[in-house]
């Protein structure tokens, strides 16, 4: 059991993952596998290590692969689903929420909280892994008595920098991470106060809600300097499944 004051997590696993066709033309994003799990339970793992193992999960795009997944049989979620889930033998509640085909990332939010009852709790997305302090994050957000907590992390670079001096090369670095730009690096903790930022379905999680939020000085950044990466691409994919074949799996490490 958890002793931490927020104890719930919601995880967005129903988008198309659009970017990464090759393996969601018939398997939602959070279904890849990384080793021989899907992410998504990489992404519960960390909640997991800090005794979290209340998961709400926002279906959309091809949501009936995920209840096949946890259920063992393909079925159709008209609302709601509740069930129990050992994962690494410890036991899991589990509700699968269909939050519908074409809703985006602040619908999605918006509707799968509903089915949580606490002011507080955890949210993030089915496809980046960090090894985010679950508990400072917790204590950060209680602390800062924002009605949303972003996790901000440095980007990693994407080519290596030279250096030149007219037509010479005076220093050559490889691509490493960009220390003086923070991004969304998912892991939030969101009062549900929040939520009367998003107006329907079509509400975009990362443009309105969190402008909004953050104009009115309702948003407060947790700043994370450990491992994360997210899963957009296949070379994200093969980045992660470097880590699962040496035994190095980094976002469980603090």
């Amino acid at each position: 059991m958890s002793n931490l004051k927020i104890n719930k997590v919601l995880i967005l696993a129903g988008g198309y993952g659009s970017r990464l066709e090759e393996y969601t033309k018939s398997l939602p994003k959070p279904m890849v596998k990384i080793g021989r799990d899907p992410i998504l339970l990489h992404v519960m793992r960390v909640y997991l290590k800090y005794g979290v193992n209340n998961f709400y999960i926002a279906l959309g795009y091809k949501g009936e692969e995920i209840t096949k997944f946890f259920l063992k049989k393909r079925k159709k979620i008209k609302d709601f689903i509740k069930i129990n889930f050992k994962l690494d033998k410890i036991n899991c509640f589990v509700t699968l929420i269909n939050t519908g085909l074409k809703t985006m990332t602040g619908g999605r939010l918006k509707k799968a909280a509903k089915f949580i009852e606490d002011k507080n709790f955890f949210f993030t997305y089915g496809d980046g892994l960090a090894n985010v302090n679950i508990k400072k994050l917790t204590n950060f957000h209680l602390k800062n008595k924002k009605i949303a907590t972003v996790t901000a992390v440095n980007p990693p670079a994407r080519f290596g920098e030279i250096s030149l001096f007219k037509n010479k090369v005076v220093n050559f670095s490889e691509k490493k991470k960009i220390m003086n730009i923070w991004i969304n690096g998912g892991f939030f903790v969101i009062n549900k106060k929040f939520l009367k930022y998003i107006n329907k379905s079509s509400t975009i999680l990362e443009r309105e809600p969190l402008e909004k939020a953050a104009k009115l000085n309702q948003l407060a950044a947790f700043k994370h300097y450990g491992f994360w990466q997210c899963m957009d691409t296949k070379r994200d994919r093969d980045k992660l499944i470097q880590f699962i074949n040496k035994k190095d799996l980094q976002w469980l490490k603090n």
